[in-house]
């Protein structure tokens, strides 16, 4: 069985986080999206509302599961059994810092990383963009799934 972990932090999940999971789900039998959990960084989001967000997105996709996590993400891997970790790439600054991840990935453990290139349409999505959007009252329902709701 092909298990993939999608680790992030999705503070919150964005239409660009969303593309490539849809994109990666005929690769894998199973893929765990896990929030990853950094106790010295500040979240707009609470964890429960990420965890809602991404679950809600992806309710009628049975082959998703998510799941949070602190520590390493191989270790994380080892733990549920994960042959990959699955990351998306929005554009060169992005490939160097994943590349250096996976390569000290690699050296540590038998975890894969396969990296999908973001939709053209979504590129030049990120949380913290979508975050700017939020703070200063635009509109961010067009940049993530339509679970991610805010009261404003």
């Amino acid at each position: 069985m092909r298990k993939a972990l999608f680790p992030g932090s999705f503070d919150p999940i964005t239409l660009g986080h969303y593309d490539i999971i849809k994109r990666a789900l005929p690769l894998f039998d199973e893929i765990v999206i896990a929030i990853g959990v950094n106790a010295d960084k500040k979240y707009m989001f609470s964890l429960e509302q990420r965890l809602n967000f991404i679950k809600e997105a992806f309710k009628d996709e049975p082959k998703i599961s998510v799941i949070t996590y602190e520590g390493l993400t191989i270790e994380l891997c080892e733990r549920i059994n994960a042959q990959f970790i699955l990351r998306g790439l929005r554009n060169p600054a992005d490939f160097e810092f994943e590349k250096a991840i996976a390569h000290t990935n690699r050296r540590l453990s038998n975890i894969e990383t396969v990296f999908l290139l973001t939709a053209a349409s979504t590129s030049y999505i990120s949380s913290s963009i979508v975050r700017d959007v939020l703070r200063n009252g635009g509109d961010y329902t067009v940049l993530v799934p339509d679970s991610v709701r805010v009261e404003k």
